[in-house]
This record gives structure tokens, sequence and C-alpha cells, in this order.
């Protein structure tokens, strides 16, 4: 599904992948809660609609964000996981929650997380993101 951008903007471009509502949701729970199936993504505290999450697991995986595959465990399931392109969004996540603990009114626990990060800076992002490799991209082709 093509779609003619309306600017060559980088950040145009980014948000015309990213800039809704979910998507960065969808990532988040990917990163920190471990979310890989669609069942999972469903019972996030935001309450996200079945159709709108097909759509934008879609869109993410069609920009080359997330990847799909068979569960080998049960074969009406998918099994999403991150691309590098994926990875590469933890700083921007990371951003968003130092942001959004600063200056919204997050809980403590909600926010520890973002406390973590902010703390452990680039090495724990670094950290994370090899991890995160490992997690979702280790033994299948890039």
């Amino acid at each position: 599904m093509a779609t003619q951008q309306k600017s060559l903007c980088p950040i145009n471009l980014a948000l015309e992948v990213l800039g809704d509502r979910w998507s960065l949701l969808i990532v988040r729970d990917m990163m920190f809660a471990g979310k890989r199936h669609f069942r999972e993504f469903l019972q996030s505290e935001e309450g996200i609609s079945s159709n709108i999450l097909t759509e934008r697991l879609n869109t993410l995986v069609e920009h080359g964000v997330l990847t799909k595959t068979d569960d080998p465990s049960h074969k009406q399931k998918a099994i999403y996981s991150l691309t590098p392109r994926g990875i590469d969004l933890l700083p921007v996540v990371t951003q968003l929650g130092i942001w959004g603990r600063k200056h919204r009114p997050a809980t403590k626990q909600s926010a520890a997380p973002a406390a973590a990060l902010e703390k452990g800076g680039l090495p724990l992002q670094k950290k994370m993101q090899a991890e995160m490799r490992k997690a979702h991209i280790a033994g299948r082709s890039a």
C-alpha cells in the first residue's frame, strides 16, 4: 500500500508511519512488556480496538518496523517482532517517556522505565537494543 508523501521532510516522513495514537504504544509494549501476539496488545490498558490494532500492525509491518511470522505453536496465531528499524525507535520512545514523566501526571510505577533509561543514559539504551536484537532478530533472516 504505497502512499504519496506530503513532503520529504524527515519528521513528516517519520510521522506518516508513527504519528498516530497507537503505533508507538505498540512498539512500547514490545520493548518494555515483551508483547508479541495480537491478543497481548489488545490487553494493554489504553484499550485499542481490534480493527485499529490490525490496521496499525499491518502498517508497521508494511513500513519495516515489525515483522509478522506464523507462530509454530499455534497455526492461527502470529508472532510480531521488532526489526532493526523498530529497535532504532528506542531513543524516541525513551525521550517521550522522559518528557511524559517530567510534564504529565505519570504514576511512579508507570514512569519507572523512563526514570531508569534517563539515569542509565546511552549505555543502557545500547544494552537494551542489543538484548532486543537477540530476542527479535537472532535466529531469523533480517
